[in-house]
């Protein structure tokens, strides 16, 4: 990004993302002459430029690319001279005719020099993976035992006094009785396994009445959270008649544990003699369970045993131009460091798949990207949907004139890196550096796809402001303005909107923003997300959510 930005006011009021655009963004209103400075070389405009639009930099011929995040995001209809604003009377959607910007084997590294030697202190685990976070997992097979897992969550809560929902419920008997009910005040007492996180509680709404696949994907998901670097061990409740079968589960267990390293407990209603006996049972597991997990003590790790997810939701017009190049940059420089980074939601990536693609390692990961993004859209398909290869009306208002400019901004959550792997949904991460992951868009379902497939941290970034959590991976929320930061401060851990004030780089703040990842890593930080218990958890039934 350059920093070399004026306007006629002496304010800084443009943004070149990436060094290899050909457009500024208006980070506010411009008039006609406003002069700006872009690496040495001064213009002014021609037109007016409304705040989040774009105007070239140079004379743009007809069939020119139009340039942003250093990727192609369209094509010039008509002459663009230098200083113009791009909108949707001189620019079009158009990646098949261009030139990819990106190379293969081209990347160039950040500098990451001030991290040398780094580390976090993380749980190490008996298979060789390092957890963030230190948890045991209770998870049904079916939506029949959501009950019974909610008994257990709330007796697990009361005997350890760790209700994360203390203070709502203390609020509501005030507001009730209109005064502090002493007598029914919930004391916090001293925690009793001080390794341990806590205990996680799944639910969700599938194990039977769907398909075959969607009784074997829930049990790859629920196999992927066990086995998890940041889950010592489970207890699982199945009914017994239900389609995703205990042994179903196993297996998928077995394809990521062979040696049974993790302990994880079976636990069958309809072959138990009572409900009471089974959460007699269930809560020995959990007991049990935290007894042994509480033995492992954070010890240092290499920050190669790090792999960012990273999200998006309820994004705005910056997101774009803030909060998802700085995550991006984040990402870079964590694989720089020999750690790994994932970029999820498929429909988000069209529009820029050719940019993906010549950014693969090799022509079999550019082959797998491109047959599990057709395969995607047939089965959007199928139930009467499509990637939409035009931006909406509200999009075109914020500045996203082709569908490959809204894309690019998603994408860039991603970084710059070589894709190395690209994997289906529920497929564990096993390279590292940046791989792909096959996701909906839906906020919730990509974030619980990243943790299953093994992120031990997420970034998720927001515009408008989200409560999305994860119950085994802590979430890092990023601001892509100042104001929602400040509005939703109880949500937000990291304000990227000093980068549309001009007032910081996005180098400068990715190095802060990667020192915090590795506090909370290290457990120094607790993400808002953790303190406010959003342990979101939504499964995806294939086909029908894009």
């Amino acid at each position: 990004m350059s920093d070399t930005i004026a306007s006629s006011s002496g304010q800084l009021a443009t943004l070149r993302v990436h060094a290899a655009d050909n457009v500024r963004v208006a980070l506010k209103d411009l008039p006609a002459g406003t002069r700006v400075v872009d690496d040495g070389r001064e213009l002014r405009l021609t037109e007016p430029v409304r705040h989040k639009h774009k105007f070239s930099l140079a004379d743009l011929a007809t069939g020119d690319a139009v340039i942003m995040y250093g990727v192609t995001v369209g094509r010039a209809t008509c002459p663009i001279p230098a200083g113009t604003a791009i909108s949707v009377a001189n620019t079009e959607h158009s990646t098949a005719s261009t030139t990819p910007q990106a190379r293969r084997g081209q990347w160039h590294a950040p500098d990451v020099t001030a991290f040398a030697g780094a580390t976090f202190e993380g749980f190490h685990r008996p298979d060789g993976k390092v957890g963030t976070a230190n948890v045991w997992l209770v998870v049904p097979l079916v939506f029949c035992e959501n009950r019974n897992i909610e008994v257990l969550r709330q007796c697990v809560a009361d005997a350890l006094g760790e209700d994360p929902y203390r203070d709502y419920k203390r609020m509501a008997r005030e507001l009730l009785h209109g005064k502090r009910d002493e007598a029914r005040e919930i004391a916090a007492v001293e925690r009793l396994f001080p390794n341990v996180d806590g205990v996680r509680f799944l639910s969700h709404t599938l194990g039977c009445g769907g398909t075959d696949d969607d009784a074997q994907a829930l049990c790859q998901l629920l196999a992927g959270y066990i086995c998890h670097p940041n889950v010592a061990g489970a207890t699982v409740l199945s009914l017994g008649c239900q389609k995703a079968q205990i042994e179903m589960l196993k297996a998928a267990v077995a394809e990521r544990d062979p040696q049974g390293l993790r302990p994880v407990h079976y636990l069958e209603q309809q072959a138990s003699t009572s409900e009471e006996a089974l959460i007699r049972e269930a809560l020995t597991t959990i007991f049990d369970g935290l007894a042994v997990a509480d033995r492992i003590e954070r010890t240092p790790a290499p920050l190669s045993a790090l792999t960012l997810g990273v999200e998006c939701g309820g994004s705005d017009g910056f997101s774009g131009l803030s909060a998802n190049p700085l995550v991006g940059a984040v990402v870079d420089r964590l694989v720089a460091l020999g750690g790994s980074g994932m970029l999820s939601e498929f429909p988000e990536l069209c529009g820029v798949e050719h940019e993906l693609m010549v950014r693969c390692r090799d022509d079999s990961v550019a082959e797998r990207f491109r047959a599990l993004m057709e395969a995607y859209q047939r089965h959007a398909a199928q139930v009467g949907a499509d990637f939409s290869m035009n931006p909406s009306p509200g999009n075109i208002r914020d500045g996203l004139i082709t569908d490959a400019m809204k894309s690019a901004g998603a994408a860039k959550k991603g970084g710059d890196s070589p894709v190395v792997d690209v994997l289906d949904y529920t497929e564990p991460q096993s390279r590292a550096g940046l791989s792909l992951l096959c996701t909906p868009g839906n906020d919730v379902e990509s974030t619980t796809a990243l943790a299953g497939s093994g992120a031990n941290l997420i970034l998720f970034t927001t515009g408008l402001g989200t409560p999305t959590g994860n119950p085994i991976t802590p979430v890092l929320k990023i601001a892509s303005n100042s104001e929602l930061a400040a509005r939703m401060a109880d949500v937000i851990d990291f304000d990227a909107g000093p980068i549309i004030r001009g007032e910081a780089s996005i180098d400068e703040l990715a190095e802060r923003l990667l020192q915090l990842c590795i506090d909370t890593a290290s457990g120094r930080y607790r993400p808002h997300a953790v303190r406010l218990a959003q342990y979101d958890f939504i499964p995806w039934k294939r086909g029908v959510s894009l």
